[in-house]
């Protein structure tokens, strides 16, 4: 059964946020992996600390990748979730090799404001279109990657 759905946002209101949150969550997907890659592979006298530290950002990443995805449901439109989507509209780069620690924090810090940038740039879009609940999502993104930019960047000093 397909019914129009009625939520108080527009069609074409929806769809461009949808097509924003798509892009925010080949984001959130590209750096769960990357991060997860780099847990599996960090080694040096700060392998204890990252490993750990990594293990929980890249939990924290899963969560969000599903987040996102219901919510890019929650307004219609169906949820990108190929490797083939995920990099067509990630601004994430891919790393095939093993960088040191420094440079896995390093990458990271870019990632995670790379993830920030990408969620303001919905901000417009939900305000526009009155979507408080993609707005609240979209805000609470950036909290949690500003922070964790942050961290990565102290321990990367």
């Amino acid at each position: 059964m397909d019914q129009k759905i009625d939520i108080g946002i527009d069609d074409e209101s929806r769809q461009a946020i949808a097509d924003g949150l798509s892009h925010l969550l080949a984001d959130t997907y590209s750096l769960y992996l990357k991060t997860h890659n780099f847990h599996w592979n960090v080694e040096g006298p700060m392998f204890s600390a990252l490993h750990q530290m990594f293990e929980e950002q890249y939990t924290e990443l899963a969560v969000a990748v599903d987040d996102i995805a219901e919510r890019i449901r929650a307004l219609g439109i169906a949820a990108p979730g190929s490797y083939t989507a995920f990099s067509r509209l990630t601004e994430i780069e891919d790393e095939t090799g093993v960088p040191d620690a420094t440079g896995m924090l390093k990458q990271l810090v870019k990632d995670q404001e790379t993830v920030v940038r990408t969620a303001r740039s919905l901000i417009p879009l939900t305000d526009a279109a009155g979507d408080e609940p993609t707005a609240d999502l979209v805000t609470q993104r950036m909290q949690i990657h500003e922070k964790t930019a942050w961290m990565l960047r102290s321990m990367a000093a």
